[in-house]
């Protein structure tokens, strides 16, 4: 990838990123993460400690978002239970970034 080219998903995921952190603090609710960075590495299970009723809220919220390219709920199930206990909130953000239609090149020379 180009330097101009990894600049660009950077940026995108960094996008990606405050939009899930914003989901994510709607579902746990902004008082217990009032004082909590969400970053690529905060794990759902330890750091949040986010229960299964969250996780179908956050794949609601996801699916609201970003409508049917980001299939959350069938990314979560080619995981076996250690892998979703385990994931890290990059590991959604790549997923989603990857999921996303690829912008249109028009405009640009």
């Amino acid at each position: 990838m180009s330097g101009e080219g990894a600049a660009r998903q950077a940026e995108i995921e960094a996008r990606v990123l405050g939009e899930v952190s914003e989901d994510l603090r709607d579902v746990i609710g902004e008082e217990y993460a009032v004082d909590m960075e969400i970053t690529m590495e905060t794990t759902f299970s330890h750091d949040l400690e986010l229960e299964s009723i969250e996780f179908v809220a956050l794949a609601d919220r996801l699916r609201e978002r970003y409508g049917a390219a980001v299939d959350f709920v069938g990314f979560l199930a080619t995981m076996d239970v250690d892998q979703v206990i385990n994931m890290r909130v990059g590991e959604v953000v790549r997923f989603i970034v990857d999921s996303l239609p690829t912008p249109a090149t028009a405009g640009s020379a």
